[in-house]
């Protein structure tokens, strides 16, 4: 167990860039306490006994099915793992709640409906809604008794969610408002109880509404035949002077926007959670198959060409883990520091999601690339049977996809990123301005490739490090060339933000192997400090990459060369046997039979 542990203020959200984090303040997966150990295994028991043996039946959309299967997580305290026991919940935190979404990330389409109920289909009403909403709705969503659902894209607004022509008008008598328009993609539209639903008052106040199932004028359509999460229920709604009782207005009338941002926030964190089980969950399956199959009578597990593919999948699930519960417990940390300065328990935590949204973008675009990146490797070693119904990697292939469109694009993610922490400079939050004139100002100074640091990983720091004024380089010298059209020139910003998410799953990869080796009290394994030196290694090209291309985008002449010599000497790594290390990490998965770290 962790003993003495140096203790620093808080780091908010992107300040990761421009200062340093310390490996025991950082939590890592073996932080998990023998409760939450508990809770992970009855998650992922419930997955193996009740939602894999009916695969079939759930895909088919069986009537009741996914109900009746929410309610038996219900009555297991699973639904309401982060909803306060004065409203029916267990009251944990959320790496605890994380947990318990990673443990069903197996489970395809039930892993959907989990979510979406848990998340977008009863946090608007946990935490916007007024005390009496709370008392009526959440304890039965806790419980799985009504099951819950989020309606803002229509078909004419998917990213844009503030074009929404839904209406609400209110009657004459004053007690409804009523509701023309619809909704589309609709999760558990099909069977849910309550709605989370977004019109506009009077043509441009942005309002959410809480809607029972049965309300006068509305209805829904048939159930979407979709590529992929065939057993996910999901349709559009009607509302056709759809008449909902004013108390069922949510939070402030023209504040729905405040709502619909702030939900996804941690929407975003919670996928790469449920991304990383279904990850891990892809990675066994492929392995077990490949120590099967055999061709020329041996094993394929024992090709180099797919030992690179397993030790690859496990490198990206093990890298993003380890991002994800950085994340969590930074969160969490905020959320208790707010309420210790006095704040509600909704503002505490919105407030914590909020100031990590930074973070919680870039964990939804990795966690959705890892999940189809390990799929689809999954199919490439399963052969012509991976393009198989009957087989079960084809299934989390086609699933997989969704991923990277839903909790918004991992496009507008990426553009998010960056439009986010250069406000939070803008507006003096964050200090970038300062260390990106330093990083600018050593471009003239002769490079000193030596170090004073002679602890371990001493290389990797200082990796990390360089990584960080790449960004800052880049960054400032965009934002002094382009100014105000660099919102813009989307390219750069997507080559950035690519720039800080390998940075920050490099640097919690240093921290999780440094915390195991020098302050948990155990050594990292061969495999962990191999995952972490090879992405590190990985990482220092890409970076590379992505910096030079922002850069040919809009400098050009001896200032463009400069900033080249610049990055070349910020991403410079030392050679490193990734062959050998990866293959000492698929090893380590075949010995074990399947995703170990």
């Amino acid at each position: 167990m962790e003993t003495t542990t140096q203790k620093t203020a808080l780091l908010k959200g992107g300040e990761w860039l421009v200062k340093n984090s310390i490996p025991g303040n950082t939590f890592i997966p073996e932080d998990f306490s023998e409760e939450q150990k508990m809770i992970q295994e009855m998650g992922r028991q419930f997955i193996n006994t009740e939602v894999m043996p009916i695969l079939d039946r759930i895909e088919k959309l069986e009537p009741g099915l996914m109900p009746s299967l929410m309610q038996k997580a219900g009555e297991l305290g699973l639904l309401g793992a982060s909803v306060p026991e004065e409203y029916g919940g267990l009251g944990k935190d959320l790496i605890t709640s994380s947990i318990i979404t990673e443990s069903f990330g197996g489970g395809y389409s039930f892993c959907v409906a989990f979510t979406a109920h848990t998340g977008i289909g009863s946090m608007p009403i946990l935490y916007f809604g007024n005390e009496e909403q709370r008392k009526k709705y959440v304890p039965k969503m806790a419980s799985g008794e009504w099951k819950g659902a989020y309606g803002l894209t229509e078909p004419n607004s998917g990213s844009d969610a503030l074009g929404a022509k839904t209406t609400a008008t209110l009657s004459a008598d004053g007690k409804h408002y009523i509701l023309n328009g619809q909704k589309c993609w609709i999760t558990n539209g099909g069977f849910a109880d309550i709605y989370t639903v977004f019109a506009k008052i009077d043509g441009d106040k942005f309002t959410a509404f809480i809607i029972e199932r049965g309300t006068e004028g509305f209805t829904q359509g048939p159930e979407e035949h979709k590529m992929g999460i065939k057993g996910s229920s999901t349709v559009q709604l009607y509302f056709q002077d759809c008449k909902v009782p004013v108390e069922n207005v949510l939070g402030e009338i023209g504040r729905g926007h405040i709502i619909a941002f702030n939900v996804l926030n941690t929407g975003r964190y919670k996928l790469c959670a449920a991304t990383q089980g279904g990850a891990k969950a892809a990675t066994t399956l492929s392995l077990r198959y490949a120590v099967a199959r055999e061709q020329f009578k041996t094993s394929i597990s024992k090709f180099g060409a797919i030992k690179h593919k397993l030790a690859e999948m496990a490198i990206r699930t093990w890298i993003a883990d380890s991002a994800m519960y950085r994340t969590g417990k930074m969160i969490d940390d905020r959320e208790a520091e707010l309420k210790a300065n006095g704040e509600t328990f909704e503002k505490a935590y919105l407030g914590a999601a909020e100031e990590y949204a930074i973070e919680c973008a870039m964990l939804k675009v990795f966690g959705s690339e890892v999940l189809d990146f390990v799929v689809d490797e999954g199919v490439q070693i399963h052969g012509g049977n991976g393009f198989s119904d009957e087989y079960e990697i084809s299934k989390a292939y086609r699933d997989s996809r969704i991923n990277r469109i839903y909790e918004g694009t991992n496009e507008i993610n990426r553009l998010l990123t960056v439009d986010m922490i250069l406000k939070r400079a803008m507006k003096g939050t964050i200090d970038l301005m300062g260390p990106a004139l330093a990083v600018s100002k050593e471009l003239m100074s002769i490079p000193d490739f030596g170090s004073d640091d002679d602890s371990a990983f001493a290389k990797e720091k200082k990796y990390v490090a360089n990584f960080k004024k790449a960004i800052l380089l880049v960054a400032g010298a965009a934002v002094q060339k382009l100014m105000m059209n660099l919102d813009k020139e989307q390219e750069v910003l997507m080559n950035i933000a690519d720039m800080m998410i390998d940075t920050y799953n490099a640097e919690s990869a240093l921290l999780r192997v440094i915390k195991l080796t020098d302050t948990f009290g155990e050594a990292a394994t061969v495999s962990q400090t191999d995952i972490m030196r090879t992405y590190i290694y990985d990482a220092a090209d890409r970076i590379n990459k992505n910096a030079k291309d922002a850069l040919n985008a809009f400098a050009d002449g001896d200032e463009l060369r400069m900033m080249h010599i610049g990055i070349k000497r910020f991403t410079k790594v030392e050679p490193f046997n990734t062959k050998a290390a990866r293959r000492r990490i698929a090893d380590k998965m075949i010995e074990e039979n399947g995703y170990c770290f």
